[in-house]
């Protein structure tokens, strides 16, 4: 079953008087959708179909989902060999060309052609198979890319969401500096166009390309990804470096106490590549939007408000942030014989810029399902990570647990 639940609940006119963030939303913002916001196929480095992708994302409910290939949109006409296709899946068993072959078996949808000796398929582009799956306030396909750039050789990608014309990579003079002027080429497009878009940083730590400086520092960056489903973007970090979600809090520190700009939001993205055998890489992270409308401009405003969090298997039924009262409030949906830890994370005013376990501290922790936690008045911001005890469905990585993130509330 769809996950739609509706709240009454009200913030919004606090939060702009003053600029505080704000996840408690009005009556008229009624329907939580699940979406992913980061997936690859055949028309860059992905191992199958966009309609194939498209698909499985449909029938493990998900309400939308953006496929988003590397530096190109499905636009245009794209031919690939049957040789390539195969040679993405390192598994044994059906191949890709096999099984869309038996999915649209006894129809003309499969193109085909043999182009001196060597057979080709041609890619189906969104405005062809969109109109097979989409249904309005169901299911939505948002046209996507990964812009993928770099300094020096450090790679830099941001996912863009919602484009109308593909933004190819822009160079720069630094990590900081590519960071900038591709999050400013996304902007010029969406004032030309006037349609929003979404436009999130990706995992960080892949290659160690960004520190939580870099992050901090560009602040035309409003969302990256706290969690990434990729096996290898190092999302816990190493001996030296740190995880993604100590990035978050290191970033959003530099953020509010240094450079009074808001706190950056964590999204959960699949970053899928592979669905065949092995490491099938859907269904790892997704987030979860409270917005007024199945579409991509009311889920781009309703992240913009930080009416959203991000998950890999933990659903809530309520999240709602008193200002008033700067009580955070979190219901959290039973799995089966789960227990769940929230923690309470957040950085004090007077922290200790040389004690990194000053940044991002732990505040509070409860056990339950029923959770509100008092946030003090000397915090620069505090934000809430649950932990299930049920083992993720999908790992990414080895020990990897059910969580799911609030995004940062009681800042100025």
């Amino acid at each position: 079953m769809k996950t739609r639940f509706a709240l009454t609940l009200f913030c919004l006119l606090v939060a702009l008087i003053l600029n505080q963030s704000c996840t408690k939303t009005s009556p008229a913002t009624g329907n939580w959708y699940r979406g992913n916001t980061h997936t690859h196929s055949l028309w860059s480095d992905g191992n199958d179909f966009p309609e194939i992708i498209t698909e499985w994302y449909l029938d493990n409910n998900y309400d939308f989902m953006a496929l988003s290939d590397h530096n190109i949109l499905a636009v245009g006409e794209k031919w690939m060999s049957l040789d390539k296709v195969f040679e993405r899946q390192d598994v044994e068993g059906p191949t890709a060309m096999e099984k869309y072959r038996a999915r649209y078996a006894g129809t003309d949808w499969i193109e085909t052609r043999d182009n001196n000796g060597v057979e080709e398929v041609r890619l189906k582009q969104l405005s062809e198979y969109r109109s097979r799956f989409e249904k309005p306030g169901e299911f939505l396909i948002i046209q996507a890319e990964e812009i993928s750039a770099k300094f020096e050789e450090k790679p830099i990608h941001i996912n863009a969401v919602n484009l109308q014309e593909v933004i190819p990579p822009v160079k720069g003079t630094s990590v900081r500096d590519v960071m900038s002027r591709n999050l400013q080429a996304i902007s010029e497009q969406e004032k030309l166009t006037g349609e929003p878009i979404l436009a999130h940083v990706n995992h960080p730590n892949f290659r160690w390309a960004l520190t939580a400086e870099d992050l901090a520092h560009v602040i035309e960056e409003e969302f990256f990804e706290v969690y990434n489903g990729h096996p290898r973007i190092n999302h816990l970090g190493d001996d030296t470096r740190p995880g993604d979600e100590k990035i978050w809090d290191i970033a959003n520190t530099i953020r509010l106490a240094e450079l009074n700009g808001p706190p950056l939001l964590g999204v959960a993205t699949d970053d899928s590549q592979t669905y065949h055998g092995g490491d099938t890489s859907p269904g790892r992270g997704w987030i979860m939007v409270r917005a007024k409308k199945l579409e991509a401009g009311s889920l781009i405003e309703a992240m913009r408000k930080g009416d959203f969090y991000a998950s890999t298997g933990i659903y809530l039924d309520e999240l709602t942030w008193d200002n008033a009262s700067r009580t955070l409030s979190l219901e959290i949906r039973p799995d089966s014989d789960s227990t769940f830890t929230s923690e309470l994370i957040g950085t004090r005013t007077n922290y200790n810029a040389a004690d990194k376990n000053s940044i991002g501290e732990v505040l509070a922790s409860q056990e339950g399902t029923s959770v509100t936690f008092n946030v003090p008045e000397d915090m620069l911001y505090a934000r809430v990570t649950i932990t299930s005890s049920r083992s993720a469905t999908n790992p990414s990585y080895e020990g990897q647990m059910m969580q799911a993130w609030t995004q940062p509330v009681g800042w100025k």
